[in-house]
């Protein structure tokens, strides 16, 4: 079975591997590393590199008493029973609700709690809606089901958006996209998706505003910017 067609491109999977991303772009590329082993061959390499390169830095001498207040830090947060400052704490049901849809690629099953059936869609227009994803960050991040051809508004991105395709497809200019692969948006698209005949699920990231771009969104832009 080949991988998919369409990829994030090397300036968003560097980002990616050096932990530039928000974590709601991050989930978008860590779910399309799921389904593409070529790409996460490309972070892994990214990784080492990076890794072989702080190996290469000389080390900073710390400030005085640095590693005191560490310490103390460390104490006071045990005596609280604190997590510790990175821990992952989304998702701790690990229910067989969670991982038996196969609909989900790991990186998003912290994220839902049961299967898509389970979740509150919402409407957003005639044939599409939507479950809004809690994620830190900037992005807005949501889960899409489109039913069968049903074609968004001509729109461009004031910032980045990053979609990846989790069953069926869409297409529209710039080519057919199905599960695995991820469409990159940004200023330079402008651009009308259509779901393919048996409709699609995708997840997308969203930095920065939609901007809506045929003669009916162009007035609706300007009736929103009073």
């Amino acid at each position: 079975m080949s991988g998919p067609s369409h990829h994030p491109g090397e300036a968003v999977l560097i980002d990616y591997a050096g932990g530039a991303l928000c974590e709601g772009a991050a989930l978008v590329v860590a779910t399309h590393l799921a389904f593409c082993p070529c790409c996460r061959d490309a972070v892994a390499d990214l990784d080492a590199i990076g890794g072989a390169l702080l190996e290469d830095l000389e080390p900073e001498p710390l400030a005085p008493g640095c590693l005191d207040a560490l310490l103390a830090r460390i104490d006071r947060d045990a005596a609280r029973g604190d997590a510790a400052p990175h821990a992952d704490t989304r998702q701790t049901d690990t229910t067989e609700t969670n991982t038996t849809d196969p609909r989900l690629p790991a990186p998003l099953r912290g994220y839902l709690r049961g299967p898509l059936e389970r979740q509150r869609w919402r409407f957003l227009q005639p044939g599409m809606r939507g479950v809004d994803l809690r994620t830190g960050g900037t992005a807005s991040v949501r889960l899409l089901r489109l039913a069968g051809g049903v074609r968004v508004p001509r729109h461009t991105h004031d910032g980045l958006e990053l979609t990846v395709v989790l069953e069926g497809g869409f297409s529209d200019a710039f080519g057919a996209f199905g599960p695995g692969d991820m469409a990159v948006g940004d200023a330079t698209i402008d651009h009308s998706p259509r779901s393919d005949p048996e409709g699609c699920l995708c997840l997308a990231a969203t930095i920065g505003a939609l901007r809506l771009t045929g003669p009916l969104g162009r007035w609706v832009n300007r009736v929103l910017a009073f």
